[in-house]
């Protein structure tokens, strides 16, 4: 070994990382392209109604990316301590590290970060991800990061989400996210649903379904608290440190946007009740289209109907000319000789 620099020969070099998840970078990268085309096209609108357009593309837009984005995230659950460690199995070597540990739909992401980077001749940096989609890809992937020699509070973690690990995290996570990750699809389908419905003289539609986006992300959150709330906390220790996993951003993001969707429709459903042509202003649709009214009688704010018959104009009579009508009467009173309507 000191040929070798006192340095285990299996141990592979960190390798390089994306600053962050390309799957996320891709959904980002996506939309603000949208947005930025919008934009541009945005002087040819004149107007108020310019505003107004912009104001639903942009809420619009976020929304939808949210949907997309905490659904892919890996930070549902997220915990990091400072923590004096081992580094690398049979050795005693200790170093000082910032351990990161992110729990997402579709598996964990650990970080491992020397304080310094630079330590006992090497560059602490470390990002590993381990997922658990159908069948045994964890446990193969914990194989494989065994085989590696992956740094001992690496596999310390990685280890705890294994499915024979007794603190049965994997089964918890695993059927959370499964469950969270079902719940934002449907959401995802009730915000296109919405854009589709907004743009057409349905108004009050696009606010039911916009109301079904936030209910749906308010399911996924339920879901996943509720599954990972199942069995006690498993204590997680690194060194003298316990490391302690809380709700991450993309669970209160989640949050706030499925609020923002519930409210945005309770405002649609009032709006339509109280000034449905500001309304219809706002969405740029004219005043002659043909729209639902509102009967508190049959269900309030959520019921809608069309117009009764009654309250539609009088029909008018459309005079027939005097010729045609002397001849009309004519054929079928040849007796008289005087022809009147």
């Amino acid at each position: 070994m000191a040929a070798l620099g006192h340095k285990f020969p299996f141990y592979a070099g960190p390798k390089p990382v994306f600053p962050m998840n390309t799957t996320l970078a891709v959904i980002i990268t996506v939309f603000l392209t949208a947005l930025v085309i919008f934009i541009i096209i945005l002087p040819g609108i004149r107007g108020k109604t310019r505003l107004f357009w912009l104001l639903r593309v942009v809420i619009s837009f976020f929304i939808g990316a949210v949907i997309l984005a905490v659904n892919f995230s890996s930070e549902w659950s997220v915990g990091q301590v400072n923590a004096n460690t081992t580094y690398k199995a049979f050795s005693p070597e200790r170093i000082s590290a910032n351990v990161g540990l992110q729990v997402g739909l579709r598996g964990v992401n650990i970080t491992l970060t020397g304080t310094p980077v630079q330590q006992q001749n090497e560059t602490i940096n470390y990002n590993e991800e381990f997922t658990w989609p159908l069948g045994g890809a964890y446990t193969e992937a914990y194989a494989k990061a065994l085989e590696k020699g992956l740094p001992d509070p690496v596999l310390y973690l990685a280890e705890k989400f294994t499915p024979r690990s007794p603190c049965g995290l994997h089964n918890q996570y695993r059927l959370a996210g499964h469950y969270a990750s079902a719940m934002l699809w449907v959401s995802f389908l009730c915000w296109l649903l919405t854009n589709v419905m907004l743009s057409m003289p349905v108004l009050i539609y696009g606010g039911h379904l916009l109301l079904a986006t936030g209910v749906f992300q308010l399911l996924a959150l339920l879901f996943f608290s509720t599954t990972t709330s199942l069995t006690p906390p498993c204590p997680l220790r690194l060194g003298t440190a316990v490391l302690q996993i809380h709700h991450g951003p993309a669970f209160w993001t989640t949050l706030a946007t499925g609020l923002l969707c519930m409210l945005l429709s309770l405002i649609m459903a009032v709006a339509h009740k109280m000034q449905p042509q500001r309304l219809k202003a706002f969405f740029n649709q004219s005043a002659e289209d043909p729209v639902l009214e509102w009967s508190p009688e049959e269900g309030g704010l959520l019921s809608p109907r069309y117009k009764p018959i009654s309250d539609s104009p009088e029909p008018q009579d459309i005079p027939l000319s005097e010729t045609s009508s002397e001849a009309c009467y004519q054929e079928e009173h040849p007796q008289d000789s005087d022809c009147a309507l």
